[in-house]
């Protein structure tokens, strides 16, 4: 079983500025409509996956269910940069353990929104999330467009781990990419998944070697950094123009644990954060991210929000639209 619920409207507070134009000084939490006041235009929208089922069943540290509204309250603050909507989907609840069922309600109201013109990201939780995000726009392009032979979706997952596993008892957070993959080969479709800040620490040799065998492209978190940083440009570049389309997904466990100590698996090492702010917006500027999504936030390890901050920031610098 699972359930839609909408968020508690105390969840999204904040300053608000009365020196100048009102139009200039507004905030997230100032702009935030429940999704029932949709009137048909475009825009963000927001939607949570408040699950961990996922995570236990891959034998992490649970708690990232709570972590949705989190990070919509370090949202609520920062300011809009937009001339566009922003409205609340609210949240996806997994109940009794039935993962299947909560990724089965997020990508169909995933689609939903797809089909209203909308940007949707999606905050978490596990990362179990981004097989539900990868079905809801597969759905949207397959069912809508009548294009399943020209479905051209290229994943891009900043991570420490590929997240390749294959399902024993069920899916989990460790095996989304995998059933991507299979999703791909049932379709007759390429399977394009670049996977950046792989550490070599925290993924089996079997695991290095599925990426192989799937012609997974990745880059190892040891390798992101500023004397390769235009090779990793280049490479984004050349993965971007051979899709149609782009799902993008940033497991905050790929940064090091004093930035990200709220995941389910704390990195020793990690990638820079400077870096990929610079990676991000190259992504950004192809212009063809139709999904994002901010996957294993765990609130109950993390202190003064540290964790939930950087998520709100990611996003924000992802749907920033500054003034030209």
């Amino acid at each position: 079983m699972s359930e839609l619920t909408p968020v508690e409207p105390n969840t999204w507070n904040g300053r608000v500025d009365l020196d100048g134009d009102p139009q200039q000084t507004q905030r997230w939490h100032q702009k935030i409509k429940p999704y029932s006041e949709h009137t048909g235009s475009s825009g963000l929208a927001l939607l949570g996956l408040a699950c961990d089922e996922g995570v236990r069943r891959n034998h992490g540290r649970v708690g990232a269910a709570k972590g949705p509204d989190l990070i919509r309250k370090c949202l609520a603050n920062l300011p809009w940069n937009r001339d566009d909507e922003l409205y609340d989907l609210g949240n996806v609840h997994c109940q009794d353990g039935d993962l299947e069922s909560a990724q089965n309600q997020y990508s169909q109201t995933l689609l939903k929104a797809l089909k209203e013109g909308m940007l949707p990201v999606g905050l978490g939780g596990g990362h179990e999330i981004a097989w539900a995000s990868f079905k809801g726009l597969a759905d949207f392009h397959t069912h809508d467009h009548k294009t399943p032979k020209g479905l051209n979706i290229g994943v891009i997952n900043f991570d420490a781990h590929f997240d390749l596993r294959k399902p024993e008892k069920g899916a989990s957070s460790g095996t989304p990419f995998w059933q991507i993959a299979q999703f791909c080969e049932h379709q007759n479709l390429d399977f394009h998944y670049m996977c950046l800040g792989v550490s070599r620490s925290s993924n089996t040799q079997a695991l290095f070697e599925r990426a192989d065998e799937l012609n997974v492209a990745y880059v190892t978190d040891d390798q992101v950094n500023k004397d390769n940083l235009d090779f990793l440009i280049e490479e984004l570049t050349c993965f971007t123009s051979m899709v149609d389309h782009v799902y993008l997904t940033v497991d905050l466990d790929v940064f090091p644990s004093y930035q990200a100590p709220g995941v389910s698996a704390p990195a020793v090492r990690g990638i820079p954060l400077d870096l990929t702010a610079t990676l991000l917006q190259t992504i950004k500027e192809c212009a063809k991210v139709r999904v994002m999504d901010i996957a294993e936030y765990n609130p109950e390890f993390d202190h003064d929000l540290r964790t939930a901050r950087l998520a709100a920031w990611l996003i924000h610098r992802l749907t920033d639209q500054p003034e030209k």
